[in-house]
Parts: C-alpha cells; sequence; structure tokens
C-alpha cells in the first residue's frame, strides 16, 4: 500500500468536515486532544486536523502537532479503510513530548478500531435464523395443534 499522504487522504473542505461533526459514530476523548470518526462514501481513510491556536500558541507547537499526527494516520491508514477522521487539540497537548504525545494518540486509534471492527462485524453477521422453519413468515395466532 503507499505510504504517501496526498490529497486524496485529507478532509478538504468545510462540508467534509461538517459531515464528520454532525454524525461521528466512531468517538475516541483523551485529555489532551478528541477524535471523531464516521465511515465514508470512499475505499481510501481521509484525515482532517483542528488545530486552535487557543490551545496551541506558537506555530511551530502547532505544526509539530500536525506532523506527528500525520505521521501516525500515514503509517496505520490500511487499518482506517473507509473512514473520515478528524483529530481536534485540547488544552495542554503543548506540554507533551513527541513520543508520549504519539503513545496516546496510538491508544486512541485503537480504541477507535475497535469500534470500527465491532461494528463491521455485527453488520456482517447472518440475520437470526426463524425459530420455526415451516413458518412463511406470515404472523398467524393458530398453533400447529389448532389445526
Amino acid at each position: 500500500m503507499n505510504q504517501a499522504f496526498g490529497k486524496s487522504l485529507r478532509l478538504l473542505c468545510s462540508s467534509d468536515f461538517q459531515n464528520v461533526f454532525d454524525d461521528a459514530p466512531f468517538r475516541a476523548s483523551h485529555q489532551n486532544f478528541l477524535i471523531l470518526a464516521r465511515f465514508n462514501q470512499q475505499t481510501s481513510p481521509r484525515l482532517g486536523l483542528v488545530v486552535a491556536k487557543k490551545h496551541l500558541r506558537l506555530a511551530v507547537q502547532r505544526n509539530r502537532m500536525k506532523r506527528l499526527v500525520r505521521e501516525s494516520f500515514r503509517k496505520q491508514q490500511q487499518y482506517f479503510h473507509g473512514l473520515d477522521v478528524i483529530v481536534l487539540s485540547r488544552k495542554g497537548v503543548d506540554e507533551l513530548s513527541n513520543t508520549a504525545f504519539t503513545d496516546q494518540l496510538n491508544q486512541q486509534w485503537q480504541r477507535i478500531f475497535k469500534k470500527v471492527r465491532h461494528v463491521r462485524l455485527t453488520s456482517l453477521a447472518p440475520a437470526k435464523p426463524d425459530l420455526n422453519p415451516n413458518d412463511t413468515g406470515a404472523s398467524s395466532n393458530v398453533s400447529a395443534s389448532d389445526q
């Protein structure tokens, strides 16, 4: 799989971001950041970043966080198949070292993967079999002994 991080792997327009904000069935919250995710209609995963000046004053800090998130996402993109993901910064993220931030981010990725895997497995599970194989699906209040 290509490990690049091109435009096809990014959430670019505000409507893409809004779709995730409006309906994000997968969430992983941490003290320093929040991850929102939802299924998309594409085969490739896409990443969006929301890094506020309020939480990271210096551009160097904002760029460092974005670089670390993009790198982590790029390395694990095969697990995000068909997902739109947004990572939002929170207060205090600037106090984490690169390794601490990456470790925390990887833990939250695992939480998202687990939730997505659960939904995918339950949606692929076969429907419950009928209890009465002779039943045609029409409901009847007449039992077999009454006939």
